[in-house]
C-alpha cells in the first residue's frame, strides 16, 4: 500500500524520471498532467463514470480500425487518470500479436494473461504489476499460437468475471479491428467498447467497417476517441 506522501511523490516524478520508463512520451498524464491532453483524457474518464455508472461492472475493450492508431496509449492515459482520481484500475494487454503496453509502461514482459488462460497461474493477482498507485498492469506474457480461442475459453471469462468484481475499471487494449479476429470476441465479453481513431490517418469507410463489426457481436458502443488532432495556432 502507498501512503499519501508517497502518492504525491509519484505525481511529483520530473520529466526525465518519468521518460525513462516511457522512452516515447505517450504517458502524457504523468509527464505533463496540466496539459490540454491530460484534461481530455480526464475529461473522457468523468465520461465514462457517468457511462457506466449503473453497471455491475466496468469492463471496457479499446479498440481501432487499423494498427497504429492510439489504442495502448489511450488505454494506458486512461488507466492513469482513473487511478489518480482514487479508482481501482487493471490494465490488460489483450493484444496477443503485439503487444505493446509493457512498453508504455516499462514493465517485464515475461507472464501475464497468457499463463493464467493456460493454467500455468491461477488469477490476475499471481501476474499482475504494478506502475502506479491504484494502477494494476496484466501484460502478455508469451504468445501463444492460436489467441482467438484462449480469448474465447472459459477461463478468460472467468479471469474478466474475477476482474470486474476485483477493480473498478477493467481495461482491456485489444488488437485493431480490421487485422484479426479477436477484437470482436474481446469486444462482445465487454460492458462496452470505445473505438480509437486517427485524425489524420483513419478513414471513413475503415471506421464503418469497424462500427459494422462490432454491432454485428451486439456490443456496447461507448464513443470514440479521436487523437492526433491537428490544432489551429
Amino acid at each position: 500500500m502507498y501512503e499519501p506522501r508517497q502518492r504525491e511523490e509519484e505525481h511529483r516524478r520530473g520529466p526525465k524520471e518519468q521518460t525513462a520508463r516511457d522512452p516515447l512520451g505517450r504517458l502524457v498524464t504523468l509527464l505533463d498532467p496540466t496539459s490540454a491532453t491530460a484534461d481530455a483524457f480526464r475529461v473522457l474518464g468523468a465520461n465514462l463514470h457517468y457511462a457506466l455508472m449503473d453497471a455491475p461492472s466496468r469492463v471496457i475493450a479499446l479498440t481501432s480500425p487499423g494498427p497504429g492508431e492510439g489504442k495502448t496509449t489511450v488505454c494506458a492515459n486512461l488507466g492513469v487518470v482513473l487511478a489518480q482520481a482514487e479508482e481501482s484500475v487493471l490494465v490488460v494487454d489483450c493484444d496477443l500479436h503485439r503487444p505493446a503496453v509493457h512498453g508504455v509502461f516499462g514493465l517485464r514482459n515475461l507472464q501475464g494473461l497468457e499463463n493464467v488462460l493456460s493454467g500455468e497461474r491461477r488469477s490476475h493477482e499471481e501476474v499482475q504489476q504494478e506502475p502506479m498507485p491504484g494502477l494494476r498492469v496484466v501484460t502478455t506474457g508469451p504468445l501463444p499460437p492460436y489467441p482467438a480461442e484462449l480469448l474465447g475459453s472459459m477461463r478468460f471469462k472467468e479471469f474478466l468475471r474475477q476482474a470486474g468484481s476485483d477493480f473498478d475499471y477493467v481495461l482491456l487494449d485489444t488488437p485493431p479491428v480490421s487485422m484479426v479476429p479477436d477484437s470482436l470476441v474481446l469486444a462482445a465479453q465487454a460492458d462496452g467498447v470505445l473505438v480509437v481513431l486517427d485524425a489524420q490517418s483513419t478513414r471513413k469507410a475503415a471506421l464503418r467497417r469497424t462500427i459494422h463489426g462490432l454491432e454485428s457481436v451486439r456490443t456496447n458502443i461507448l464513443g470514440t476517441v479521436m487523437g492526433n488532432v491537428a490544432v489551429g495556432k
